[in-house]
């Protein structure tokens, strides 16, 4: 009886604590220069840029009352936050609810339960985050943090394009974009500007929560004659490790311990560096390598900013310096072991290919993620009965319907020489087999589960929520299906969920039909005349085969017809630019006393001759055995 008495009186106790924290945010534009070059225009909250940081302890409750005051429609992701009975408020646009249109107010309400560390929050609707719309999400534990450390701050490190994102996202997914390049940014940030001073004092212990908040670039991080101690990884502490640099992929956070000098007779530079080998090319005028500062003395100098050009080495010599950690062998604080063998294994071959429009797709087993007409959290509730046939959520959302309490693998192969991050939505999860780049980009290195290709799984695997699968290598993740809800997998640079890089997991139907969608969801629905009853074609019926019927559904673009080859569509657009810049010559040098003003008419009638021409691009192709095109 005093036990249960004790009990009580702990519940009692948390509860008290626990508060709740309202915000009324409202997005807005705001001009504003990041990296101090152009002014353009930002997406804010409340007419202010950056946005505010959220902190909150666990177990708070959060309310905020987001109204959309911009021209486009918007939305909120809770990056990392597993939203435990509150999956309907997860965020992302057409999974777990609708967008919010223009001129409307949605609801987010939620409890942070069992959860602390470092996490963030963002847009997620289309590339819409890139325009400013994210900001850190902190949560405090409950208890002291089992470190000695004198000070918190938070860092936030980012690309930055000069163009909004709906320019960005219209020229990259194009038919005169057929190698699928992604954008290059034109910047990268430190806390949303660039050459920021940290003012430090000596002979402290700073804790440092850093995120990756950019929308594609990994970046390197490093304090010169300074180590961190890294502490905490996308909210889960490990084992501290100390480290002379970081490296870290979009998306992902650690928290880490700086020590100070005890003497203040000097500064220090603090860097970032974008991570050139994911760019298609290098602009002459992108500063890779950005210098911020660690200021102990204000009337002391500041360190020259480190650049190509004036330290004497390139970007993979100042590499070789650094060693940043391999995250796959940081080891839990929990030591939390291995989870038993997979209930289920999903296997995904990743790759990138131009179908029948010219335009670059991204695909999981061949299949691109094209959105539902219904989110895919209001088809488990209204399909009832049949909420467990993956069928229903359509044909190419890449559904996989997950049974309570299942220990899921996902064999991710990745048969792209690219970089890419992998967020999952809902959970953290074992890394339980990462391989190696792979040399051979016509042969990729495939996971093989008899052992051959890769190490024993490690017996206390780190945990996360976001990870990197290098070029043409694999990775293997491992969760248990806990939480029910819909939860998006997807690529989180963002440029390769435009692609349709993402997979849908539907986790424990029947369990998500007992949790709640408050009448928010439905009214925003219905302002943007977006069904919220049905399969993913927005069909139904009394029978079973009325929900399976998926006439109508939202589908990929149909292939390249047989024998057109990427190859071939890259000589072809090549060749029209060629064509073009002739044209161009003939005129410049055969017709200079035209005036300017024929000039003018002439380029524009030969441009629209040339768009007109291209629009039939695509619909021609040739046989590989026949001449190529010339």
């Amino acid at each position: 009886m005093l036990v249960l008495h004790s009990f009580w009186w702990l519940l009692c106790a948390l509860t008290v604590a626990a508060k709740t924290h309202t915000f009324y945010f409202n997005a807005t534009y705001v001009n504003a220069s990041p990296d101090g070059t152009i002014e353009r225009r930002m997406v804010g909250i409340n007419n202010k840029w950056p946005i505010p940081t959220i902190r909150v302890k666990k177990n708070d409750r959060v309310k905020i009352h987001f109204t959309n005051l911009l021209n486009e429609n918007s939305s909120l992701h809770f990056h990392g936050l597993f939203q435990e009975g509150t999956n309907a408020m997860d965020g992302p646009d057409m999974v777990t609810q609708c967008p919010v249109a223009p001129g409307t107010t949605f609801l987010f309400d939620f409890e942070v339960k069992d959860q602390a560390g470092t996490y963030w929050y963002h847009s997620h609707s289309g590339a819409q985050y890139s325009d400013g719309l994210r900001g850190l999400f902190i949560v405090e534990d409950d208890v002291p943090l089992a470190v000695d450390y004198d000070e918190e701050v938070t860092l936030t490190v980012s690309d930055f394009y000069h163009d909004v994102s709906g320019v960005l996202v219209k020229n990259f997914m194009s038919r005169y974009n057929p190698t699928g390049a992604e954008p290059i940014p034109q910047n990268a940030l430190f806390n949303e500007t660039r050459n920021a001073s940290w003012v430090v004092e000596p002979n402290k212990t700073y804790l440092l929560r850093i995120a990756n908040m950019g929308i594609f670039t990994s970046q390197y991080l490093f304090i010169e004659n300074h180590n961190f101690t890294i502490i905490e990884a996308d909210g889960v502490y490990v084992e501290p490790r100390e480290v002379d640099s970081l490296y870290l992929a979009s998306a992902q956070r650690y928290s880490v311990l700086v020590h100070t000098k005890d003497t203040v007779d000097k500064n220090f530079r603090f860097v970032n560096i974008l991570d050139q080998d994911m760019l298609d090319f290098l602009p002459e005028d992108l500063e890779v390598i950005s210098t911020n500062w660690m200021v102990y003395n204000k009337k002391n100098p500041l360190p020259k900013p480190l650049k190509n050009d004036n330290i004497g080495t390139t970007f993979q010599d100042l590499l070789k310096r650094l060693n940043p950690v391999d995250d796959f062998y940081l080891v839990p604080l929990s030591k939390e072991k291995l989870l038993p063998d997979a209930d289920v294994v999903i296997n995904l071959d990743f790759t990138m290919e131009p179908l029948g429009d010219g335009v670059t797709y991204a695909a999981f087993n061949g299949i691109s993620y094209v959105p539902p007409k219904v989110p895919t959290l209001m088809s488990v509730f209204s399909s009832g009965k049949y909420a467990d046939n993956s069928q229903i959520y359509g044909s190419n959302t890449n559904s996989f319907v997950i049974q309570p309490n299942e220990v899921v693998d996902i064999v991710l192969n990745n048969m792209d020489p690219g970089k890419h991050p992998f967020h999952l939505h809902g959970h953290t999860f074992q890394i339980i087999s990462r391989s190696p780049e792979g040399q051979d980009e016509e042969n990729p290195i495939k996971f093989d589960p008899s052992n051959s290709n890769h190490t024993d799984y490690p017996e206390y695997p780190m945990i996360r929520d976001t990870v990197q699968v290098h070029p043409n290598g694999f990775f293997v993740i491992r969760f248990k299906a806990n939480n029910p809800g819909v939860w998006f997998f997807h690529c989180h640079v963002d440029w390769h969920l435009e692609q349709g890089l993402a997979i849908t997991l539907i986790e424990s139907p029947f369990e998500i039909q007992k949790q709640e969608i408050i009448q928010n969801h439905y009214d925003s629905c219905n302002r943007t005349n977006i069904p919220s009853y049905g399969n993913a074609a927005a069909n139904y019926g009394e029978t079973k085969e009325a929900w399976l019927n998926l006439e109508g559904e939202n589908l990929q673009v149909a292939p390249l017809p047989e024998g057109f080859t990427q190859k071939g569509y890259i000589a072809l657009v090549l060749c029209t630019i060629i064509a073009i810049y002739g044209i161009f010559s003939i005129y410049k040098y055969g017709m200079e006393d035209v005036t300017s003003e024929d000039t003018e008419a002439m380029i524009a009638k030969l441009y629209d001759i040339l768009r007109k021409n291209g629009d039939t691009v695509g619909n021609e192709y040739h046989d590989e055995a026949e001449e190529p095109l010339t």
